[in-house]
């Protein structure tokens, strides 16, 4: 699926970078439009709708949205903890948005990490988060199992000071794979999951149980093996005490001999690289 070269003009790539770009054009959309006294549910209502009217029919998963100190997961220990709830959003409190649309059978997952007002502490964490994008592409470059990525990167957190916060989730994973899904006329969803992108990542987890690699890169030892060619998305997620911050995207894996051909990001125009671009300009 993956070209053996970048190559920008590639129509797969290419289809991942317009859904990706879509999904992160809906957060900055609904940040812009949130205020005090959204809910939880109401911000995730408000990012299905966006999408819906832009031609989306099918998800990865149906978004969720953070605020206060559940972007730091405070107190999660059940999945049903990480669906939308009540929680009304402040002045000065952080919030996440994060959405997996399919759109044209091509899947994006991303996290946006804002604050409603000033928060020097969340400035702090977003911007410590550039190292750890840089940490991820260096040494898979260097096809390190993932299992000791993933643990570099929990003591790069630590040294920064922070919590990793990625942990809490199912399995603990830094990412799991995406890949193309087939369109439907009709797609369900199961806890908010699109069976059609869950039946691919099953798919994969039975091909690379045999094989020896898995769809989801965690802590344990089953991803204890180099990088597999495809598609991932990455979500390394700090936490100080009540404060979380992620961002979430795409990461292309090929099995090219060219250090930077063998893995990229599937696009550095993102509000994330942007906003880590401005402060270089400042300083």
């Amino acid at each position: 699926m993956v070209s053996r070269v970048k190559d920008e003009r590639a129509p797969e790539l290419q289809g991942f970078r317009e859904v990706q770009r879509l999904a992160y054009a809906c957060a900055e959309a609904v940040a812009a439009r949130l205020k005090p006294g959204v809910t939880e549910r109401e911000a995730a209502r408000m990012q299905r709708e966006w999408l819906r009217e832009r031609g989306v029919r099918d998800w990865f998963h149906l978004p969720f949205a953070w605020f206060g100190d559940r972007t730091a997961f405070a107190g999660f220990k059940v999945p049903l903890q990480f669906f939308p709830t009540d929680r009304r959003l402040e002045p000065g409190m952080p919030f996440i948005l994060d959405m997996a649309p399919v759109y044209k059978g091509f899947t994006a997952d991303i996290g946006y990490s804002g604050c409603l007002g000033l928060h020097p502490l969340h400035d702090r964490l977003l911007a410590d988060l550039e190292a750890h994008r840089a940490l991820i592409l260096s040494e898979v470059r260097e096809r390190r199992p993932l299992r000791e990525i993933y643990e570099d990167v929990e003591r790069l957190m630590i040294r920064q000071g922070y919590a990793n916060r990625h942990r809490a989730y199912p399995f603990g994973v830094i990412a799991h794979k995406v890949d193309r899904v087939a369109e439907r006329r009709w797609s369900p969803h199961v806890f908010g999951f699109g069976t059609q992108s869950l039946k691919g990542l099953l798919s994969d987890a039975v091909h690379g149980h045999r094989d020896g690699w898995s769809p989801l890169w965690s802590p344990y030892r089953f991803s204890d093996h180099p990088p597999q060619p495809g598609l991932w998305a990455v979500e390394p997620h700090l936490g100080f005490r009540g404060t979380g911050a992620k961002f979430e995207e795409i990461l292309v894996v090929t099995d090219s001999r060219d250090p930077e051909q063998s893995a990229f990001w599937l696009d550095d125009d993102l509000p994330h690289v942007r906003r880590w671009a401005e402060e270089r300009v400042a300083a």
